[in-house]
């Protein structure tokens, strides 16, 4: 792994800012990473004195760039996929639940797990160079949990959401923008700028209209949510994603047999 990085937190007034940081590899998460950012979610989600809590990556050449491949390696069976979804479930379930606003600023690649950290956002503002997606039907062979595949269906739709999971696409700002998942698109050089305007314009309304509407929604959202984890457990036991795996690793093209 290209070292194992962190996820820090600064707060500056009522806004708090979280920043992955692990540029030499694109912001790519390890556990450590994951762990942190939970610690985070869980000390922000009982602040009073934060309004709005800002993502974005470190580096400008990514938002995160999914979860370090190198980290499945280690997977034998289906249930240890289960385990990892599990794992992650949590991890955005403590974003989505975050009483107060939040925004991703991306400025380059959001995809795979970087994808659903986003779509768990309130708002997204994105540069022309911001890339989204899920291709693991090109790079792993492995799937998303229950949980995730109901937010990218939320954030794109069932049209997009399917061309990014079954033919592996890689939406641009433009796209992203058209479909609702984007707020705003400003060149690099402008990103602070046109985040810390959006951060002012939520801190001038009313907080607890705020957290209720938010709360609602997720309820709706998560309501009668189906389980899963068999498609999860048949994807991760699969051949094709221990083959997946090896081949990202080794930088070879991978050659999907359907097994």
């Amino acid at each position: 792994m290209s070292g194992q990085g962190c996820v820090t937190l600064t707060i500056r007034g009522a806004v708090a800012s979280v920043t992955f940081d692990r540029p030499s590899a694109r912001n790519a998460m390890t556990w450590t990473m994951y762990e942190q950012l939970a610690r985070i979610c869980t000390d922000l989600a009982v602040r009073g004195d934060v309004r709005v809590v800002t993502f974005r990556g470190a580096g400008g050449q990514a938002f995160v760039a999914g979860t370090d491949i190198a980290q499945f390696q280690d997977f034998q069976s289906g249930d240890d996929g289960v385990a990892y979804e599990r794992r992650i479930d949590a991890g955005i379930a403590l974003i989505e639940s975050l009483p107060m606003p939040t925004v991703a600023a991306i400025d380059g690649w959001a995809v795979g797990g970087g994808l659903v950290i986003a779509a768990a956002c309130d708002f997204r503002i994105g540069t022309p160079a911001s890339r989204f997606g899920v291709p693991i039907a090109r790079t792993l062979g492995n799937t998303l949990s229950m949980a995730n595949l109901a937010r990218l269906k939320a954030a794109f739709g069932p049209a997009v959401s399917k061309r990014m999971l079954l033919l592996a696409e890689v939406l641009d700002a433009d796209q992203a923008a058209a479909s609702g998942f984007l707020h705003d698109i400003c060149p690099a050089t402008e990103l602070d700028a046109s985040l810390a305007a959006f951060c002012e314009r939520l801190l001038a309304l009313a907080p607890v209209t705020q957290r209720v509407a938010k709360e609602g929604l997720r309820r709706l959202a998560s309501a009668h949510l189906p389980d899963g984890d068999d498609l999860v457990r048949q994807c991760y036991g699969s051949a094709d994603f221990h083959h997946g795996v090896e081949a990202f690793v080794a930088r070879r093209t991978p050659i999907w047999q359907g097994n």
